[in-house]
C-alpha cells in the first residue's frame, strides 16, 4: 500500500471517528430534550386532568 493511500485511509478513519463522536453528542442532546418534553407532556396531562375533574365536580 502506498503512503498516499495509507494517508487517505487514515484521514477517512479520522473523519469517521469524528462524525461518530458528533452523532453521539447529538444523540445525547436529543435524549435529554426528549426526556424534558416527556416531563412537560406529563405535566400538561396532569393539569388537564385536574381541570376536567373540576368540570365534572361542578354541580351546575
Amino acid at each position: 500500500m502506498s503512503l498516499e493511500l495509507f494517508n487517505q485511509l487514515e484521514q477517512r478513519v479520522t473523519d469517521t471517528v469524528e462524525a461518530l463522536e458528533m452523532m453521539k453528542l447529538e444523540n445525547e442532546t436529543l435524549r435529554n430534550e426528549n426526556t424534558q418534553l416527556k416531563q412537560e407532556h406529563e405535566e400538561w396531562e396532569r393539569r388537564l386532568s385536574a381541570l376536567l375533574t373540576k368540570f365534572d365536580d361542578d354541580p351546575s
